[in-house]
């Protein structure tokens, strides 16, 4: 199967926009003497919003929630497909699934929801339900479990009482043959106007495809600012200005900006509407895969950062393979971007399930401003890790997180991002499929408590996870098939204490792997001061 790299639909659930515009009038009175015209001021007093200290706040409509799932792994437009199947480029046991969860109100209300491909019929919709009379109000969840899909889809909740849903997707890729073999997922995120996409390469074999959607009723002028390996003396051609038109979605290859980088970052910025933006990343060496995984945004950069779902394997035989030619990013390690002017002296603690490890040379790094830094985690021993970073500047952070120890079998790589603090009410999709699926912990001081509670697809809630999280280590939750008989969903997740972070790993048949992160919460209703003046 081939797909273009540009694709636009429309939209039938727009987002809603608002935009507030003060103006003031001072009126004049005009009055004609004998001796020439005398202009006066107008004796109608001024509003009280022309006060000074006197800014009244405006009340902003609360919209739609919407989370936009990226799509399935695809090739480019123009790949042959023909010839032995043995080695077709294209998968022939490709599937991909959305799995989400909607939360109710506290009084146990459901809000209309639907999930369905941008500008096309739901998939599946889940109607708003009120608790029945008679019953004790209490909030319950609603999940979608394993739709199949074949396009990026939004899921679109309705607000309740003025505050948004909460509502959390995990889009998952699998492929057991073809070029894009291997397992993909990413978290289904909301549209912003600012976002951070790191961990991509655009090297010999290596294929990074950007999609921005904008599932809004306005349209979009999108600027791409990237960082690689080396500074850049001048932005990539055409990377300014970039339209996409309400419920569309455009994808560009970034090979085209940034080739021959094995570092590559993307921030992505737009005016106008926000948009949804993921990177498709897949390798290919010579005939045998080399992984493929989807990409979403990373924390923004801060002069503190912290990745988790770090896997490592067995030092000596990855160091092997690294060896190899063509293999150099068979190997785990961090990226660093730097956006501003000045290095960054930035300052690494790795941490596991039994506490720190020591990083040769102790973790100091100097990052060169403007580019992306690899610093290797070879060497580790074996395990679960997590990567605390601190700076005198701000940056974001990566890491590459490979699967696989010999050249004769192919490999797969997952990409893990810089997280937000964990705070409360997370809703987390696991999604379906085989395998391993685990939320992995990171407290990098003092010690948090982690509060997971299980939601199963019919929309139960189940007994709570608690974890007990000591600094400097990190903790695996293991999320089992089943809870109390009904297969697992996702789980509704809070943290307290110090600053907990924490991100999504699944590995699959063979070599499959990929990782995913936890986005913040659904925020409540807001507010704009509007200031009238003239």
């Amino acid at each position: 199967m081939t797909t273009p790299a540009s694709d636009r639909t429309p939209t039938t659930r727009p987002g809603r926009r608002m935009r507030a515009v003060g103006a003031a009038v001072a009126g004049t009175v005009l009055a004609g003497l004998a001796g020439g015209l005398t202009v006066a001021a107008s004796a109608v007093p001024a509003p009280a919003s022309l006060n000074a200290g006197n800014a009244p706040s405006v009340d902003v409509p609360t919209a739609d929630a919407v989370r936009a799932c990226p799509g399935p792994a695809r090739l480019l437009s123009g790949t042959p497909v023909q010839g032995d199947p043995q080695f077709s480029p294209a998968s022939r046991t490709a599937r991909t699934q959305v799995s989400g969860i909607v939360l109710s109100d506290t009084q146990g209300t459901l809000p209309d929801t639907a999930l369905g491909p941008q500008g096309g019929p739901a998939l599946k919709s889940i109607p708003g339900q009120k608790v029945p009379a008679g019953t004790v109000a209490q909030p319950r969840a609603a999940a979608i479990a394993g739709q199949g899909v074949d396009a990026l889809t939004l899921l679109t909740a309705k607000p309740l009482a003025g505050t948004p849903a909460s509502t959390g997707a995990l889009t998952r890729f699998d492929a057991g043959d073809g070029d894009l073999r291997g397992l993909a997922t990413a978290t289904c995120t909301a549209p912003t106007n600012d976002q951070w996409l790191l961990g991509a390469e655009t090297t010999v074999g290596r294929t990074s495809i950007l999609t921005l959607a904008n599932p809004s009723s306005s349209p979009a002028t999108v600027d791409l600012e990237f960082f690689g390996d080396k500074p850049l003396t001048q932005a990539p051609p055409s990377s300014r200005g970039l339209q996409v038109k309400p419920g569309s979605s455009a994808s560009y290859v970034l090979s085209g900006y940034m080739p021959g980088q094995a570092n590559v970052s993307v921030h992505v910025r737009s005016t106008g509407a926000p948009v949804a933006a993921s990177i498709q990343q897949s390798t290919l060496r010579g005939l045998t895969p080399g992984g493929v995984e989807l990409i979403t945004p990373a924390a923004a950069p801060a002069p503190r950062q912290t990745v988790t779902g770090i896997e490592l394997q067995d030092p000596a035989r990855s160091k092997d393979l690294t060896a190899r030619s063509g293999y150099e990013d068979a190997g785990a390690a961090l990226q660093i971007t730097v956006p501003g002017a000045a290095d960054a002296v930035v300052q690494l603690r790795v941490y596991g399930r039994n506490g720190a490890v020591q990083l040769p040379g102790g973790g100091v790094v100097t990052a060169k401003a403007g580019t992306v830094t690899e610093v290797p985690l070879a060497g580790l021993p074996a395990g679960t890790y997590s990567v605390s970073a601190t700076a005198d500047v701000s940056f974001t952070a990566s890491a590459r997180v490979p699967r696989g120890l010999s050249a004769d079998e192919p490999l797969d790589t997952a990409v893990a991002s810089a997280s937000q603090r964990i705070g409360d009410s997370h809703v987390v999709a696991v999604g379906q499929g085989s395998g391993s699926r685990q939320i992995v912990f990171g407290v990098p001081d003092g010690r948090a408590q982690i509060r997971a509670v299980p939601v199963t697809e019919d929309g139960a809630f189940h007994s709570a996870v608690s974890l007990d999280v000591a600094g400097g280590t990190t903790a695996v939750l293991d999320a089992p098939d089943k809870v109390d008989g009904s297969a697992l969903t996702g789980y509704v997740l809070s943290a307290s204490g110090d600053p907990a972070y924490g991100s999504l790993l699944f590995k699959g048949d063979g070599n499959a792997i990929s990782a995913a992160t936890i986005v913040p919460a659904a925020a409540g209703a807001r507010s704009l001061p509007v200031t009238v003046g003239y």
